[in-house]
């Protein structure tokens, strides 16, 4: 589960600082496409987010079912 773990930290990262990047631009320059790009990259970091969530909840669903008849 470690590399899961750091996976999931690389994978966040690099969704979010692109978003916090294109957030900057917007609010420097007021691009729209800018603003789109970073709406783009939190829902992408959002989608993420649970899906490593759900990964590490029911992973340890299953390990405990595993163990539970073993």
């Amino acid at each position: 589960m470690r590399f899961f773990y750091w996976f999931m930290v690389v994978v966040m990262a690099a969704t979010l600082l692109p978003s916090a990047l294109y957030m900057g631009i917007y609010v420097f320059t007021g691009a729209d496409e800018a603003l789109q790009r970073a709406r783009k990259m939190w829902n992408f970091l959002r989608v993420f987010t649970l899906l490593g969530f759900n990964i590490t909840v029911w992973g340890n669903v299953v390990v405990g079912l595993w163990q539970l008849m073993h």
